[in-house]
């Protein structure tokens, strides 16, 4: 591996010019192709195989379209204070929006508060009135978004309290001026780490290419894979992240090359060679991890991983390409490992440092001396800042998730005031009597047992389809849609279902929005443990290969499982809890959105055997040339510790720019995935690593002569290569002695 990168380091830089048209053509190919794709429309969202998408699939079959309708707004009115909805000046207004919100544009229907059926609280003070229209709500036009909102302004100036909920008024979530304020932080910490406005552009030059291929490309695909919006921006996250740590790992590399007085094409081959190894091994494995995401069998975070992959993987490419061949355009303008341009003052830096060790030098010697002691320390406050995990909660967010703020929030509000808090999360009760003797007799027993059990509130009437072999009945909770109370009803219903088959031949199933909810939190529960031990193990596998030992990928996996537990309580005491949610603008608390936690497993795996690989594989190297266990620890982090250090800081500040997305599930994993490194990079690497291989000492490397024989020699740490060139230059010299007679006449001068 690192003989054919080193060739490529030095293919890249030689051909430079190549390298650059590629990659700014296929960018420019990726670029019209997104410009002229067809917008995508609404993301579908399926579960495959469980009981609330059985529901729906059977609805589909047997009523086309019933499950499957446009975006909806809910319109709810509020009497003032002392006042009825029902009083002729109120109901006026209400038949008046109503009749001016069937006049607008993509509307399929407007339904009459005062003539539909539990339309109007018990009290007569709230009601609220429901408009259907023919597209879905992510691909309603803004003019008929814009209409809606006049209208309902419009009838607030009678003094009434009109607000909308339903997803008509939901955007397509974006970026803003914290990505951008992310980045700019990033390219700050690049300046300062490398001491060069050229070698810190580069990074961030390759990083943006990268992103910019990956994002235009996964919109070219959007509407023909149907990819929603959170698809490219967790794709452009981790791309970003990435792209520029990759970058920097290599560059610092050939720096230090420099620094040991090779010549330029030989360093970029070294760089490549030696780092690019470890990036080539690194991103593979967050690849491994994000496309293990399938292994849940959840389509949409599938296509989340699985676009994820891609754009790390073009992170990758453009590491080990683009970074040699603008090495070549920069020349000597990117310094040696250890100097800094004049303006930077290198000069004076020059001078104060001497032999002077670094930071990293310092600190390893530190743990060295007292691993025990640091070992346990790190694991005590990652294990308490994972304890709040312990209450995890887990759901999909609605409009009660939303701030107070919003209309969609207030109307939500409104709606559990009017008609208690279950209205906004009600169950659809499906009945198949297509195999029952008598399809109606069947209907009313469902609907006699639902009314029979605890915190039910309503049960409507069954509706039957044309053909009357499929019945649909409403149920209201007493409960709010993610309370417990409302989970153990969805699971009564279910339970009672064989009893009501065996006496009618009818078979029930539990769907809406709240049972669905409940199904994709059980289901990516129950693929928590077979997704882990499918990335751990290919990961272990790797790891093993890269690092020739056992004990050091368990090491790693280990660790990794710890910050990840310790990221995951954070974002429950956050997010769930509340705690410092005001620091980071989260306005309304609540469970933690069921994706969560799952593709912050699968990324965070990922980016932590990146941090593993990059660091441990300079110990590795040391330990290889000669060096004893404690001495390559230390020599590791002489050569590692600044970069990685500066590696993390940019991948959190990028992640950390995530937060202020108006996306409820960005903002957790842009805080999630930021805490996450933090804890990885910080404790677990810096901390945790030096003292289990300092306490392990030789038998971190071990490996049985018969394991090392069967597994691939990758050579990451460069050996092969350095044996390859010194033959090479070996071999070179040999000829040129012969001829060494040819070359004296050139003393003639001193004649």
């Amino acid at each position: 591996m690192a003989t054919l990168l080193y060739k490529l380091g030095r293919f890249a830089l030689r051909r430079r010019h190549f390298i650059a048209l590629f990659w700014a053509a296929l960018l420019a190919a990726a670029c019209v192709a997104a410009a002229n794709a067809p917008s995508a429309g609404s993301s579908s969202f399926s579960i495959p195989g469980v009981e609330a998408q059985k529901a729906f699939d059977l609805l589909d079959e047997r009523s086309p379209g019933s499950s499957a309708d446009g975006g909806t707004a809910n319109v709810v009115f509020k009497a003032p204070d002392g006042e009825k909805m029902t009083e002729a000046d109120n109901k006026a207004v209400v038949e008046q929006t109503v009749k001016n919100l069937g006049s607008g544009a993509e509307v399929a229907s407007v339904t009459d508060p005062f003539t539909q059926r539990n339309a109007v609280s018990k009290d007569g003070t709230i009601v609220y009135a429901q408009v259907k229209y023919t597209a879905p709500a992510q691909e309603l036009k803004d003019s008929t978004k814009d209409f809606l909102e006049k209208t309902v302004e419009e009838s607030r100036d009678s003094g009434l309290t009109v607000e909308i909920g339903g997803d008509a008024l939901d955007t397509v979530a974006g970026t803003g001026a914290g990505e951008i304020i992310g980045v700019a932080v990033a390219a700050l910490v690049l300046v300062i780490t490398l001491g060069s406005l050229v070698a810190a552009g580069l990074p961030l030059l390759t990083a943006l290419i990268g992103v910019g291929i990956s994002f235009a490309g996964i919109t070219a695909l959007a509407n023909a894979l149907d990819l929603g919006s959170t698809t490219s921006i967790l794709a452009m996250m981790l791309g970003l992240a990435v792209g520029i740590d990759y970058a920097l790992f290599i560059l610092s590399r050939y720096r230090g090359e420099l620094a040991e007085g090779r010549e330029r094409e030989d360093a970029v081959g070294r760089a490549t060679g030696t780092a690019g190894s470890a990036v080539v091994f690194a991103g593979l494995t967050v690849v491994i991890a994000l496309a293990g995401l399938s292994v849940v069998d959840v389509p949409l975070l599938t296509k989340m991983g699985i676009a994820a992959a891609c754009a790390v993987a073009v992170a990758v490419l453009i590491a080990i390409t683009m970074i040699p061949a603008l090495i070549g355009y920069a020349g000597r303008k990117i310094q040696p490992a250890g100097t800094k341009s004049k303006r930077f003052g290198g000069e004076k830096a020059k001078e104060r440092t001497g032999d002077k060790p670094n930071m990293g030098t310092r600190w390893a010697d530190f743990v060295v001396r007292r691993p025990a002691a640091v070992l346990m320390l790190s694991v005590v406050a990652l294990g308490a800042a994972a304890i709040p995990v312990t209450q995890l909660e887990l759901g999909l967010g609605d409009d009660g998730t939303k701030p107070t703020s919003t209309t969609q929030r207030q109307a939500y509000d409104l709606l559990s005031e009017g008609f208690g808090p279950g209205f906004n999360g009600p169950l659809m009760v499906v009945v198949d009597t297509k195999e029952s003797g008598d399809p109606k007799a069947a209907a009313t027993t469902v609907t006699d047992e639902i009314k029979s059990l605890k915190d039910v509130a309503t049960v409507s009437p069954a509706m039957f389809n044309k053909a009357g072999d499929t019945a649909t009945v409403t149920v209201i909770p007493k409960s709010k849609p993610s309370s417990t109370q409302t989970e153990d009803l969805v699971q009564a219903i279910r339970d009672e279902a064989d009893g009501i088959k065996a006496d009618t031949d009818a078979q029930v199933l539990v769907t809406g929005t709240t049972a669905l909810n409940i199904d994709f939190s059980q289901k990516l529960t129950d693929a928590m443990i077979p997704y882990l031990g499918l990335v751990v193990g290919l990961a272990f596998l790797l790891l093993m290969v890269v690092f020739r030992s056992i004990l050091v990928p368990l090491k790693a996996a280990l660790g990794f499982l710890l910050s990840v537990l310790a990221a995951l309580g954070s974002v429950v005491a956050v997010f769930q809890w509340g705690w410092l949610a005001g620091l980071i603008g989260v306005e309304e608390t609540g469970p933690i959105m069921s994706m969560v936690p799952i593709f912050m497993i699968g990324v965070v795996f990922g980016l932590a055997m990146d941090y593993e690989v990059f660091l441990v594989t300079r110990m590795r190297e040391a330990y290889v040339h000669g060096e004893n266990p404690k001495q390559a620890v230390v020599t590791g982090f002489r050569h590692s510790a600044r970069v990685v250090t500066a590696a993390a800081i940019i991948m959190i500040c990028v992640f950390a720019g995530f937060i202020s997305s108006s996306e409820s599930m960005i903002k957790m994993i842009g805080f999630g995935l930021g805490i996450a490194v933090f804890f990885d990079a910080f404790v677990v690497r810096m901390a945790i690593v030096p003292a289990v291989l300092t306490l392990l000492g030789k038998s971190a490397w071990w490996l049985p002569k018969w394991l090392d024989r069967a597994l691939p020699n990758v050579d990451v740490e460069g050996e092969g290569l350095r044996t390859g060139i010194e033959q090479q230059s070996e071999g070179s010299e040999a000829p040129s002695s012969e001829p060494q007679p040819q070359p004296q006449p050139q003393p003639q001068p001193q004649r």
